[in-house]
């Protein structure tokens, strides 16, 4: 069976704020681990006004305080945006708190626009080489004798897994470089799923921390037990994706009647793209979904996103996803 995780954006729906997300956010993870989900990964993105996960760190440390299993992590961190050395003090503490349980992932897109990238007091570079530098900066502070003249305390000696995020060729080449799991954001950026896998499984280079390539890819859930209401649940992510690729970031808004039947062309181009790898259907539609995308991809793992407005509506998409892979019988879990 392929291993299903979570990504959560922990979305501010219309309406309501951040303290509300973070308290769904919780209970999503909760219900996760319930579920039999491997990881809970939330993503670092600055200055958009409907994802609350900003302060990815801190929030990783409610989320695994708040639960006793599930792997929780970052997906990811933007390097750019940060000295290896805070990241390594950060997740350093994290894994004291919850040994065994956090999950490093890495970015090398600031998540964010130059002006914010600026007010994070970060100098861009556009040198190809700085991430990988970085990168390998960071391991070197999580490493048993670390090289740097200056030690991560608490960090030294903890081995924080690390994974590398990608939508391009790049990560998919670091990855391999470095001997890394490799995570694809084919959930909003899917045009070089294939190409990136292929490069990453056959450049890979064996290292102490991965033997073979292993390979994590996202993957849009809208699953409710009707067509007509996954449908219908959908539109909020598919209004907030429109405004974000049309200049304007919104809260998640709510569903909408016949919404896609409204858009010009132009929009509809940018949902068929996005949406390229996603499910919107019944629980035996997502279930077909998700075995044709693993067979297809040869995915290691999958990370469901599922951005619905109402927060019983995302459970229940996540719980439809949870029975997708398994061969228990479709319906609702006890």
């Amino acid at each position: 069976m392929t291993p299903l995780s979570v990504l959560d954006l922990s979305p501010i729906t219309q309406g309501s704020d951040a303290a509300h997300s973070f308290r769904s956010t919780l209970d999503l993870a909760r219900h996760a681990e319930r579920w039999g989900y491997r990881r809970f990964w939330l993503a670092e993105h600055h200055g958009m006004p409907g994802i609350a996960s900003a302060a990815t760190a801190v929030l990783i440390g409610y989320v695994a305080g708040g639960t006793s299993t599930i792997r929780v992590g970052a997906g990811g961190i933007m390097l750019p945006n940060h000295s290896p050395l805070v990241i390594a003090e950060q997740f350093g503490t994290l894994a004291s708190l919850y040994p065994g349980r956090i999950d490093l992932g890495l970015g090398r897109a600031p998540g964010s626009d130059q002006r914010t990238a600026q007010a994070l007091r970060r100098n861009l570079t556009s040198d190809p080489e700085e991430f990988p530098r970085d990168v390998q900066e960071l391991a070197d502070y999580f490493s048993d004798s670390p090289r740097q003249a200056v030690r991560a305390v608490p960090g030294t000696g903890l081995h924080v897994p690390l994974w590398i995020l990608g939508s391009s060729l790049f990560g998919a080449q670091v990855a391999a470089a470095f001997g890394l799991p490799y995570a694809f954001a084919s959930h909003f950026a899917p045009a070089q799923l294939m190409a990136a896998i292929d490069l990453y499984r056959r450049e890979f280079r064996p290292s102490p921390d991965l033997a073979k390539p292993y390979v994590m890819l996202g993957f849009n859930v809208f699953a409710a037990d009707s067509m007509e209401e996954a449908i219908f649940r959908a539109t909020s992510m598919q209004q907030a994706f429109v405004n974000l690729r049309s200049g304007h970031p919104s809260q998640l808004p709510p569903p909408v009647e016949g919404y896609t039947e409204r858009l010009g062309p132009q929009e509809r181009a940018i949902l068929d793209q996005v949406l390229s790898c996603a499910s919107i259907g019944t629980p035996d539609m997502v279930r077909a979904d998700l075995r044709n995308f693993v067979k297809q991809t040869g995915a290691d793992e999958l990370m469901i996103t599922s951005q619905i407005f109402d927060h019983a509506a995302r459970l229940r998409s996540f719980e439809i996803a949870a029975q997708a892979l398994t061969d228990v019988p479709l319906h609702r879990i006890a």
